[in-house]
């Protein structure tokens, strides 16, 4: 109650009104109006007219749209071909063929740097001999622990979760009891009957989420759904459930992240369907007669003679009468079928066209689809799309028509926030659940040895289990440019070596071995390394450009 004593009161004293803020100072008049500072004033009228959304609470926000958005956002990528090449796209940004882990236990748990280093290695080697076999991580006995980062780094794209349990389960031949099993999103139910449950998910008094609910049946017996309750961490503390999402702070589900972009997909496909039957129909109907007579009239006479019809005296030599009934109208169409029996117009051999009747009119029509701005306006609408995929325009299209060096780099630095953000927090975090799980059963089991053994890694099962995970290089417009510029940094100090190569996607302890493998290798061979090649005249040395051939910002980047 230190603050209290400083403002002389006692432990049990309430503050005065006056410093809670209940007593104000009373308003003087001045005469002026109140000044006031609203946002959009025009709410009556004008853009802000008939807008009143309402602002609720993300969870909330979340369980109304969840179910919509996840069956469009699915629909939509099993039928865009822009969208699921997209995702796929961004999906080998983000996991590639396998995220490589890069282990960082703490240095103090092995006596320093070195020994952590030593343990570190051999726990990578041991992992990705485990991660990369389907019948050791996989429960199903299908895919690598690589392909299952991938899908469900997919399954987060349409869904906005991953979802999946850690099961143990021993089968002949494996190294491993410690697999992985992933699940569709749906298997979680909102409406789960345990009492506790919010949108399926159990939360303790402050908002964490301790259990899960899950919608289980027998293959055999489909029909049969049953529900069941998985503790997220059983008592040791070892992980069970896979539930991962990138949401604000108080959702409790996830929703995918294509959810801004179904409105401006579905538009695009509206405008390419109605293109294309647009040109179609252009295709077919190239040629239109305005006439008044009927349309089997009109249209026989841009017949041939031998496409004509057969007179109604069967005669084929004598052509058909024409019978008028009176009417004025009658004597009109009866003088224009007289006209055209001796006037042939023929757009079917030769294109023959001769004379029509008066007052009629034969046009012939280009192909007027798509118009002018029909390139302009899909572009904006695939710029649209690709940015919520988090890739860029360029990558998503194929499309380099007018990019310069500066504009890829730039967009490529931008759109590799996003894909550094999503390794991390989406892909990552699956990763990492496997390893601290995998990683527990090999210390237990003696295949890793660790300070006072499993008791050991169970008290301090964060600081031994911490990890990076390294994904595929960032793409670059030009190799030599961005090898060049990593040169410099690493010359001046400003980067180190492990940056580098966690750049290019590599362990840089592994790229020193493989170096001094190589270098022992030639040495017992007695190969000599090749001299360094002899810089052309005026080309500084250690290759590059001259200053005259120096790329400009402007520099249009290589076609496709």
């Amino acid at each position: 109650m230190a603050w209290r004593e400083r403002l002389g009161l006692s432990a049990t004293r309430e503050l005065p009104a006056s410093l809670t803020g209940a007593l104000r100072p009373p308003r003087v008049p001045t005469g002026r109006p109140r000044a006031t500072g609203e946002y959009m004033t025009e709410i009556s009228t004008g853009v802000f007219a008939g807008w009143k959304p309402y602002v609720r609470e993300p969870a909330d926000e979340h369980r109304e749209a969840w179910h919509d958005a996840t069956a469009r956002a699915i629909a939509t990528m099993h039928n865009s071909g822009w969208l699921a090449g997209g995702i796929e796209q961004a999906v080998n940004a983000i996991c590639g063929p396998q995220l490589a882990l890069n282990a960082r236990p703490d240095p103090d748990l092995f006596g320093g740097p070195q020994a952590s280093a030593d343990w570190a290695r051999s726990v990578e080697r041991r992992f990705a001999a485990w991660a990369s076999a389907p019948f050791h991580c996989d429960l199903y006995g299908r895919q690598s622990l690589g392909q299952m980062c991938a899908q469900g780094t997919k399954q987060w794209f349409g869904t906005g979760e991953i979802v999946g349990v850690v099961r143990f389960r021993q089968r002949e031949g494996n190294t491993h009891g410690t697999k992985i099993m992933l699940l569709p999103s749906k298997r979680i139910p909102f409406g789960a009957r345990d009492p506790n449950a919010v949108q399926g998910i159990v939360l303790d008094a402050d908002g964490c989420p301790v259990k899960t609910c899950f919608e289980v049946w027998d293959w055999r017996q489909p029909a049969m759904i049953d529900e069941i309750v998985v503790a997220n961490r059983d008592e040791m503390g070892r992980p069970q459930v896979i539930h991962i999402h990138d949401s604000p702070a108080t959702a409790i589900r996830g929703i995918t992240p294509l959810a801004p972009a179904l409105r401006v997909v579905r538009q695009f496909d509206q405008l390419a369907n109605a293109t294309l039957t647009s040109a179609l129909i252009q295709a077919i109907f190239a040629a239109t007669l305005e006439s008044a007579m009927p349309s089997d009239q009109a249209f026989q006479a841009l017949q041939s003679v031998d496409e004509q019809t057969t007179p109604s005296d069967g005669h084929p030599d004598r052509p058909a009468e024409t019978v008028s009934d009176g009417s004025p109208f009658g004597t009109y169409l009866s003088k224009i079928v007289q006209w055209y029996q001796h006037t042939r117009l023929d757009v079917g051999q030769f294109g023959k066209v001769t004379h029509t009747f008066p007052g009629e009119a034969l046009k012939f029509h280009t192909n007027n689809t798509p118009n002018a701005t029909y390139r302009d306006f899909t572009r904006f609408l695939l710029r649209e799309i690709a940015k919520c995929i988090g890739i860029t325009y360029e990558q998503l299209t194929g499309d380099r028509e007018g990019a310069t060096y500066s504009s890829e780099r730039m967009g490529g630095a931008e759109a590799w926030l996003t894909v550094l953000h999503r390794r991390r927090h989406i892909a990552g975090r699956l990763m990492q659940i496997a390893y601290e799980a995998w990683l527990e059963e090999d210390i237990e089991t003696g295949g890793t040895p660790f300070p006072d053994g499993i008791a050991g890694f169970l008290a301090q099962r964060d600081r031994a289990s911490a990890a990076d995970w390294r994904g595929p290089p960032r793409p670059t417009a030009d190799d030599l440019k961005t090898a060049k510029a990593n040169e410099v940094k690493l010359a001046k100090g400003i980067i180190t070596l492990e940056h580098w190569c966690a750049e290019e996607g590599l362990d840089w302890e592994d790229v020193l071995e493989q170096r001094l493998r190589e270098q022992e290798r030639k040495a017992e061979l007695g190969v000599e390394d090749p001299a360094p090649a002899t810089p052309a005249p005026g080309r500084p040395e250690g290759g590059g450009n001259t200053p005259e051939e120096t790329f400009d910002d402007d520099e249009r980047a290589p076609p496709n």
